[in-house]
């Protein structure tokens, strides 16, 4: 069998049918991809012209792409394998709300279960909002596991993303089919090559919350506005303060002021869903779980204008202290920086809303909307974003997702106002981009992985494999007939990567995690969850290890 990674292993000239070096490789793959666009792209422009008419078929192409996309490379990039303390709490959360609950009663021995991101006290719970929680629990519902929810929820973004684009493209004038080259952009922008698509902190409930609010606002419908407003604040509540700012600056210089107390209104359901939701889980309605977590672990970080993160009230786990230290370390790195610093720092971020090519169009929108008041609306909306989370020391592209679709906008905005070959080379060249990298995930082996991704852009994150070996060790334990409790032993040196991941009913679970205390402490464990068969799985090892427990004479 041919492998074209010997094809791509050097930038040397190789032995190959046309012996190119992987330079030519890469030129000739985007040539051919930009001369098959230019061969037919009447074609290409008249299907996207007749289907752009019809609301329902550009949603339902749009809400398809997506997935189908992400699906296809299943043999080579399964289903994400949890590995980290967020994915972990959002899939204690989506658990939490399958058993019909808000939060979970103390389990006994708690500190056995002590992790990142998960309280144990007043009450066993996730920290974060319930947004990305219940889009798992609505995909392990429907279909058995909590990614479907990743996956519904990427393609319900990408469906919105054409009724957001047709509501500003119509007020202007403009034919549907950009709305649709923009839903099909998001696809390949936050599609398969994506972290919000391959891991469970998600990206696009927020990112469907801003289609909602922005397609809403020219439309005048406070009904859709606040389902919008209300999703955010069920997932960034934080972000949610300044996306209301914006909808009420544009309702008042818009002069639609009725709109404001029906879009109130309208959010007041997911007001009282919060509220409750705090009072579950921190047994005060006003109390975030994000604010009782840094009460008693230190975590979440504090702003960067307020003090260092406040000492923990309570003794961590080795890996909590280690999150800790982190976290005092960013924030401290971060607070020192100016304002401006730290906004420039942050602007390479800029590349994971638009793909390469399209960076271009940012500055070029200025130049062609500048005398139409209403298209400002945009990169204000990004720039209120980008300042507020400037605020924050840590920093991840999820936390603008709401303004994602005034990225596309934008971009659509401008290439509709440039001569035709122009927008036409552009939507070639960024497409030839996501089908060639597209294309190396699909196809490639692991040596040609490792060859050409260290040049792929940073936004892209496919999870590949199992490099930390979890997947072998989560397969033999359920292989094994009964319960089973698994002491995590931790290496003096082990890495920031969570390896307790508890569901919501730990007593219940077949396999229960818990950290290795020391002989001592675990038998208190072992009498407290009785007949189970003992295990001590090793992460540090290589590869990480189970092994039968054993105890110290």
């Amino acid at each position: 069998m041919f492998y074209l990674h010997h094809i791509f292993r050097s930038y040397l000239p190789l032995s190959n049918p046309l012996g190119f070096s992987g330079s030519d490789m890469i030129e000739f793959a985007i040539a051919a991809l930009l001369l098959f666009g230019t061969l037919f792209w009447d074609r290409i422009l008249s299907a996207a012209r007749t289907v752009s008419q019809s609301p329902t078929r550009s949603m339902l192409l749009a809400a398809a792409l997506p997935i189908a996309l992400r699906l296809a490379m299943l043999p080579v990039a399964g289903v994400p394998i949890p590995s980290t303390a967020d994915d972990a709490s959002y899939l204690l959360q989506a658990d939490t709300l399958l058993h019909g609950r808000l939060s979970n009663p103390m389990p006994p021995l708690h500190e056995f279960f002590e992790t990142n991101f998960v309280l144990q006290e007043p009450t066993y719970s996730s920290i974060f909002p319930l947004g990305q929680g219940i889009a798992l629990a609505i995909g392990r519902a429907i279909f058995t596991i909590p990614w479907a929810g990743v996956l519904l929820t990427e393609s319900l973004f990408c469906a919105l993303m054409y009724w957001m684009l047709a509501a500003w493209l119509d007020q202007a004038g403009t034919s549907r089919a950009y709305a649709l080259a923009g839903a099909l952009l998001t696809a390949l922008t936050w599609g398969p090559l994506s972290y919000w698509m391959n891991t469970y902190w998600g990206g696009a409930v927020s990112a469907i919350a801003g289609c909602l609010v922005f397609g809403a606002l020219p439309r005048r419908n406070p009904w859709l506005l606040g389902l919008g407003l209300s999703l955010e604040l069920l997932t960034r509540p934080y972000e949610c303060v300044f996306l209301l700012a914006i909808a009420i600056a544009y309702l008042l210089l818009n002069k639609f002021h009725r709109a404001i107390p029906l879009t109130l209104a309208a959010t007041l359901p997911a007001l009282v869903l919060t509220l409750a939701h705090n009072h579950a889980v921190t047994g005060r309605a006003r109390t975030l779980p994000y604010q009782q977590s840094r009460a008693e672990y230190g975590v979440p970080t504090t702003f960067t204008f307020q003090p260092g993160l406040p000492p923990p009230s309570r003794p961590l786990s080795q890996e909590q202290q280690s999150d800790y230290a982190a976290q005092v370390q960013v924030h401290d790195r971060e607070s020192a920086k100016s304002f401006a610093e730290r906004l420039f720092d942050r602007l390479p971020y800029t590349r994971y809303f638009l793909l390469p090519p399209l960076l271009l169009l940012l500055p070029a929108y200025f130049f062609f909307v500048r005398r139409d008041r209403q298209l400002w609306w945009p990169p204000a909306g990004i720039a209120i974003f980008a300042l507020a989370s400037n605020l924050y020391p840590y920093f991840h592209p999820h936390y603008l997702a709401a303004v994602a679709c005034l990225f596309v906008l934008i971009s659509v905005t401008a290439l509709k106002s440039l001569p035709k070959q122009i927008t036409q080379v552009m939507f070639l060249l960024a497409g030839a981009h996501f089908v060639f990298w597209y294309g190396l995930h699909l196809t490639a082996d692991p040596q040609m992985l490792s060859a050409l991704t260290p040049f792929e852009s940073a936004a892209d994150y496919v999870n590949h494999g199992d490099p930390e070996g979890r997947a072998s060790i989560h397969a033999r334990l359920a292989t094994t007939s009964g319960n089973q409790l698994v002491f995590v032993h931790l290496a003096a040196d082990h890495p920031l990567r969570e390896w307790i991941a508890n569901s919501a009913d730990i007593k219940s679970e077949k396999v229960i995690w818990a950290l290795d205390r020391g002989p001592e402490e675990n038998v208190k464990a072992e009498a407290a969850y009785p007949g189970r068969q003992l295990w001590q799985v090793d992460p540090d090892a290589h590869p990480p290890s189970l092994t039968p427990y054993r105890r110290s004479e």
